[in-house]
């Protein structure tokens, strides 16, 4: 949601849905037709064209999809001035005095997240992919064909089509939600005012994030999540340790509950909530509902393409390419690895499969994914448990941060970093990295999964100190003491013996 009276959001409508745009007289065929310019979609239409294919890039809405407008852009934005706020608050910690309350200016922080939003805005921008070479056009797209879509009246026939519609925020049905009034990622960008008190229904990254940006803003926070912890695909000390901090914060967490009902309370909104068997209310002045996505598939008459879809979104085999062999997805619309950069690397899959009859596959990807709260929460590859259910020996290795010097220097000492190794290969099978700049660090270990190398690489590998990352290295110093097994301590003993 932007607002028409915003200088910045008026900047940004004029680079990802110019009202002035007038969309191109198709060509005979393409190359590739895209449906979506989100994330997947840029990245599939941009290297088509750079390489030379004709291109047709279809948006209903606006580009950049939900990352630049509702999603990775505007949030980390938030979490900037939230990281902020947290630092003044804990200065005097580190020896910094802060004259006075800390105090949140809420209308600037929006301001500011609007102002950088329309700045990034330019790489997503109509106009840059018009000059790349694609032909943009602003409308809703339905197949037509099995080889053809139309958009605002315009047939546009096709080789190959990519659909890269993206998702949208799932809305339980919950009696009373509808009628009170919610926000979720779409529409809480649009605040200018400080909710005093927020409900957040859901318990995974997007509802953290925002929890814990709120409460430092000021907000008195109650954060519902039906699973009994939160982040479900995360490691449970991570999460567990996230829970301990969000609280510590002023956040109230209601696990393993659920809303049944919400009711207007005058101004005010008011959560009925079950949680083991008992109930509970909490009244507040806005709700944010972050419950997991929906595909966004409709009005694009599949079936006229013969593309089958079902509740978790497009059917694709492990080239991404649907029932129709001359049409793909990427990115949200199909995939459960809903992910800024998860949508890039299938896009690029696409780009191979697609016009060079290449066989990438998707389940080769190695995707890591980061949770960003305070501390951060970045995962990689297989949990334990995972690894286990598979029939794969699992040697766990944790450093926790309280050992890394930079990390106690910086008083960020809660945390820990993880891995999983096979005890036959000596490969890493996954890992979990909880700390300030997790997200950072989390690739050094996506690479060492991408490469094939044992997790000993990381001993071998020089880290600058002192830093967070050498709890890396200490991973791989682990992994080394583990071979150290009784009879390799037996022939080190004879050798030594000998040597004297």
């Amino acid at each position: 949601m932007v607002r028409a009276d915003d200088v910045h959001d008026r900047a940004l409508l004029e680079k990802v849905r110019p009202p002035d745009w007038q969309n191109p007289e198709p060509l005979a065929r393409y190359h590739l037709v895209v449906i979506g310019a989100g994330t997947a979609g840029l990245v599939a239409a941009a290297g088509a064209a750079t390489l030379g294919a004709r291109v047709a890039l279809i948006e209903k809405h606006r580009l950049g999809g939900d990352c630049l407008n509702y999603g990775c852009v505007p949030s980390k934005a938030l979490l900037g001035s939230a990281h902020a706020a947290a630092a003044a608050r804990a200065a005097d910690e580190l020896g910094v005095k802060v004259t006075g309350p800390v105090e949140v200016d809420f209308a600037r922080v929006m301001e500011r997240m609007r102002r950088l939003r329309a700045q990034l805005a330019r790489d997503d921008a109509a106009a840059r992919f018009r000059d790349l070479g694609a032909h943009v056009f602003l409308g809703s797209a339905r197949f037509v064909a099995p080889d053809a879509v139309e958009v605002e009246g315009k047939r546009l026939r096709f080789r190959r089509a990519l659909i890269a519609t993206g998702a949208r925020p799932a809305v339980p049905e919950v009696p009373g939600l509808r009628e009170a009034g919610y926000l979720t990622n779409e529409t809480v960008f649009a605040l200018t005012a400080l909710p005093p008190r927020l409900a957040v229904i859901g318990g995974g990254p997007v509802g953290c994030e925002l929890a814990q940006a709120f409460a430092r803003f000021g907000s008195e926070v109650v954060l519902i999540g039906r699973a009994p912890r939160l982040l479900p695909r995360d490691d449970p000390d991570a999460a567990a340790l996230l829970a301990t901090r969000l609280g510590r914060e002023g956040v109230q967490l209601i696990l393993g509950g659920a809303v049944r009902r919400v009711e207007r309370r005058g101004a005010a909104k008011q959560l009925i909530i079950e949680q083991a068997g008992a109930e509970q209310t909490a009244q507040v002045d806005e709700i944010l509902v972050a419950a997991g996505r929906a595909p966004n598939l409709e009005g694009l008459e599949l079936a006229a393409a013969g593309v089958r879809a079902g509740s978790r979104g497009i059917e694709v085999d492990q080239r991404l390419r649907t029932h129709n062999r001359r049409i793909y997805a990427a990115g949200d619309a199909c995939s459960a690895f809903q992910f800024t950069h998860a949508a890039d690397a299938m896009a690029r899959v696409v780009v191979q499969n697609a016009l060079f009859y290449g066989r990438k596959r998707a389940r080769d990807l190695v995707i890591p994914w980061c949770t960003y709260t305070d501390p951060e929460v970045a995962h990689v590859g297989l949990g334990a448990a995972e690894a286990a259910e598979r029939g794969r020996a699992v040697h766990t290795f944790t450093v926790p941060l309280s050992e890394i010097h930079r990390a106690v220097l910086d008083g960020q000492s809660e945390g820990f970093a993880r891995a999983h190794v096979d005890g036959r290969s000596g490969r890493l099978l996954g890992a979990t990295l909880c700390a300030r700049h997790a997200g950072e660090s989390i690739a050094e270990l996506a690479l060492l999964m991408t490469a094939r190398l044992g997790v000993r690489a990381l001993s071998a590998t020089i880290h600058p100190y002192p830093t967070q990352a050498e709890a890396l290295r200490r991973l791989g110093d682990a992994a080394q003491r583990a071979r150290l097994t009784p009879g390799v301590r037996r022939l080190f003993a004879r050798w030594f013996r000998w040597w004297e």
